[in-house]
């Protein structure tokens, strides 16, 4: 998986024009809704547009539950409508979420949409980041017809602080007479989230290139902001994210990097664990190699801020025990 290297800072985040920092521009709310409605596909993206709507807006999450997966997740006709009706949709793209996708191709309307993947995209290069059809990524498998891009962006500081941007930009042309208190929440969110990138960078300078091994690559912008080196192997990665059983020798060798101490954490997905994986676990576990817990969507009583200053703690706490 290719490491992308970041061209902006979170302070120059912050002051994006509306048209890079948009995924995309639709100019009205619900026709004939006088209430500002904002629904997220999953709590990960609610909580950055709940920082940024305030007290202003209660934002709507589809997925809130841990043991959801929002690869595979079916829409129920009751959430299929919040989608539909909403003023403005902010969601992961590129594929995690295709039941978004799903629902918006359904329906003629124009609506506000921010995507997150298209905005990774516009960050990186690799999209000029205005997706005329409702920022939709159209024919994903599973979400990686992308190849080796990784579609976990919650895990890219720099997408999340764009996605915060974006949302002001939005709710601030749905609602103008609050626009300055959603941009100067941006703001805020910007702020704390450039505590989080602190932790980052002193793992970085402390630990960089230090081995690790993880159970699916779902944190690895995280990895890679933090000059790590992920030695797992490549088809036991595929083979976990895929939902399919890794070859013999794909398992073998990823044990041996916990056995043979070859690297100093395991970073585990609580979310998606199976028989194969919560062997690597306990691998891990015998070996005394700390083990780093990810997830998918926050966990209970903690905020995108909490949740990821957490995570990063917890990865700089393990990289600096004794091995």
């Amino acid at each position: 998986m290719p490491t992308f290297r970041p061209r902006r800072t979170l302070a120059g985040i912050a002051g994006l024009s509306v048209a890079a920092a948009l995924t995309l521009t639709a100019c009205g709310s619900n026709p004939g809704s006088d209430e500002l409605t904002v629904v997220a596909s999953t709590n990960v993206w609610g909580s950055v547009a709940q920082a940024v709507a305030g007290d202003h807006v209660e934002v709507t999450s589809i997925i809130t539950e841990a043991s959801a997966d929002p690869h595979s997740f079916e829409v129920s006709p009751s959430d299929a409508a919040k989608i539909s009706s909403a003023s403005l949709i902010v969601y992961n793209g590129g594929g995690y979420d295709q039941f978004v996708d799903n629902v918006l191709d359904s329906d003629s309307d124009d609506r506000a949409v921010v995507s997150a993947f298209a905005l990774f995209e516009d960050e990186h290069g690799e999209a000029d980041g205005h997706d005329h059809d409702h920022g939709h990524s159209h024919d994903h498998d599973h979400g990686h017809s992308h190849g080796s891009v990784n579609e976990h962006v919650w895990y890219d500081y720099l997408t999340v602080a764009a996605v915060a941007q974006a949302v002001a930009d939005e709710l601030a042309e749905l609602d103008p007479s609050n626009a300055d208190s959603y941009r100067a929440n941006a703001t805020t969110f910007t702020d704390e989230l450039a505590g989080v990138t602190a932790i980052v960078d002193g793992i970085a300078a402390s630990h960089v290139d230090a081995p690790v091994a993880q159970t699916e690559p779902v944190a690895q912008y995280l990895l890679d902001a933090a000059a790590l080196r992920d030695l797992t192997p490549p088809d036991f990665l595929r083979a976990i994210e895929n939902e399919t059983d890794p070859a013999p020798a794909a398992i073998a060798a990823t044990r041996a990097l916990l056995t043979d101490h070859q690297v100093q954490i395991l970073v585990f997905n609580t979310q998606t664990q199976d028989r194969v994986t919560q062997d690597i676990r306990s691998t891990a576990e015998a070996a005394n190699i700390p083990v780093v817990e990810i997830t998918e969507t926050l966990p209970e009583g903690l905020d995108y801020i909490q949740w990821q200053t957490r995570t990063a703690q917890a990865l700089a706490d393990a990289l600096a025990a004794p091995q």
